[in-house]
């Protein structure tokens, strides 16, 4: 990883430096939300009492990668579990270890909360990012299904 990265949480008057990754995320899996679902989603991540976080890797003080995860309950342990929901870096910054990094940083974040586990999706073909994630995760055979209303 480059010397110069620094991981922190994203601040709120960053939304201008944020966006553009994150759409960059929803191209990236062909994803539309409905009207307003991105401005609830970082009103959360800056609210206190919601337990969803974002995170930021920064090259020279630059936004260059995001991570957006969340805490949530199971009925299968006393700990919480850690939901890493999105993760992206800008093209012009892949190779660099920021994918790394900042899933790392996730993993901290969970020890430090006490969650049992940190657990993620992608899609099967997604088979660059699958790489990385084979080689700091196991994958647990698991497939999703879902129900969208």
């Amino acid at each position: 990883m480059a010397a110069n990265v620094v991981i922190r949480p994203v601040g709120k008057d960053e939304r201008a430096a944020w966006e553009p990754l994150w759409n960059g995320y929803l191209a990236f899996y062909k994803a539309t939300l409905a009207q307003g679902a991105s401005d609830v989603a970082w009103q959360r991540f800056h609210d206190p009492d919601e337990p969803m976080f974002l995170l930021g890797a920064y090259v020279d003080g630059k936004l260059t990668g995001i991570v957006q995860y969340l805490f949530h309950r199971s009925s299968w342990t006393v700990g919480n579990y850690c939901y890493l929901q999105d993760l992206f870096v800008a093209d012009s910054a892949r190779g660099l270890g920021l994918g790394r990094a900042l899933i790392e940083a996730v993993y901290a974040k969970a020890k430090e909360a006490s969650a049992s586990r940190v657990h993620w999706l992608t899609q099967t073909t997604n088979a660059q990012a699958r790489i990385l994630y084979d080689q700091v995760a196991d994958d647990s055979g698991f497939m999703q299904y879902r129900k969208i209303f």
